[in-house]
């Protein structure tokens, strides 16, 4: 059998076709070109989806079905995506229209980071358990919840914004509305915006060396870098940023108490170096500290495919 994933994002469009054991045998990417129906992103993501099935030697009658991994909320029950910030999208019928478009009859719709969530269950770091949850961290703090195998989306199809949890009362203002959200200071911008902080009240620390001087070439791995290096300032940022991400996954393993829990983005590149302090902080404050059965804590395996292949996974 053979599915086809769809990665719908606001920069960009990929789709890929997965075989049973959601590897990818085809892949290929378009631009998200936006106007004020959406119209052009239906037309455009058809057109791709054509070529990636022509390409793989494929035809329309080989898709088992396709999954769309879409940002915002997504109703899966109807195959509308409800509203996405990003894209001109509102109540908007994509499955329908893609149906239309491709020939595609079975078409699964999903929000990103629960599309990510399901392909993490089925093929990625969570094979083979019935209860996992999955972060995700980028520009913000996404994730997906399984419960018994099945994505957790609330009576609304609005659950599961993990980001969007107060870790510190009255802090920082998030770009939700809300003051002290788990991604506001546990993002890859959090950690920018607090090692920029860090180092303009420490102007010797090596992090301005490995900035060339300019606090604007601040990334991600500034400050991991620095604490590599013995930097004082730079072991002082790494160690604040994982006390907020451990402080919001010791709530979510209280409240879902998964059997898994991955991390995902680009800041997972850092590996046992960010994870391990994070067991030690889960192991120490979590309510079911005393149990013999704990969650496991790991990075999560997709990648950069999760939307494809988790989107080809909305059917299993």
């Amino acid at each position: 059998m053979y599915y086809l994933g769809i990665d719908l994002g606001g920069m960009s469009i990929k789709a890929g076709i997965c075989d049973d054991n959601g590897k990818i045998l085809c892949k290929d990417t378009c631009v998200t070109v936006r106007n004020e129906d959406g119209d052009r992103i239906i037309n455009d993501m058809a057109n791709l989806c054509l070529k990636v099935i022509s390409d793989a030697g494929l035809t329309v009658n080989d898709i088992e079905y396709a999954g769309i991994a879409s940002p915002g909320s997504a109703d899966s029950e109807k195959g509308v995506i409800i509203y996405a910030a990003t894209l001109p999208f509102l109540n908007y019928n994509i499955a329908e229209k893609l149906s239309e478009r491709t020939g595609i009859k079975k078409i699964y719709v999903e929000n990103d980071a629960n599309a990510a969530a399901k392909g993490e269950a089925t093929y990625g770091a969570a094979k083979g358990y019935k209860d996992s949850l999955f972060v995700t961290i980028g520009t913000g703090v996404g994730g997906g919840i399984i419960i018994d195998g099945k994505i957790y989306t609330g009576f609304n199809f609005s659950g599961a914004e993990l980001g969007h949890m107060v870790i510190v009362k009255d802090g920082d203002e998030c770009p939700c509305g809300r003051k002290g959200c788990m991604e506001s200071y546990a993002s890859a911008s959090g950690l920018i915006k607090l090692t920029k902080k860090r180092m303009e009240e420490n102007k010797d620390s090596i992090m301005w060396k490995l900035c060339n001087g300019d606090i604007n070439n601040v990334n991600g791995k500034t400050a991991f870098d620095a604490q590599r290096e013995g930097d004082a300032c730079g072991i002082a940022v790494v160690k604040e940023y994982i006390e907020y991400l451990a402080c919001g996954i010791v709530n979510f393993i209280n409240i879902f108490q998964p059997e898994v829990l991955s991390i995902g983005g680009g800041i997972c590149k850092e590996g046992e170096t960010l994870l391990a302090p994070i067991r030690e902080i889960v192991k120490r404050e979590q309510y079911s500290r005393h149990s013999d059965k704990q969650t496991i804590i790991k990075t999560a395996e997709l990648g950069n495919d999760a939307g494809i292949i988790g989107a080809a996974s909305l059917g299993k």
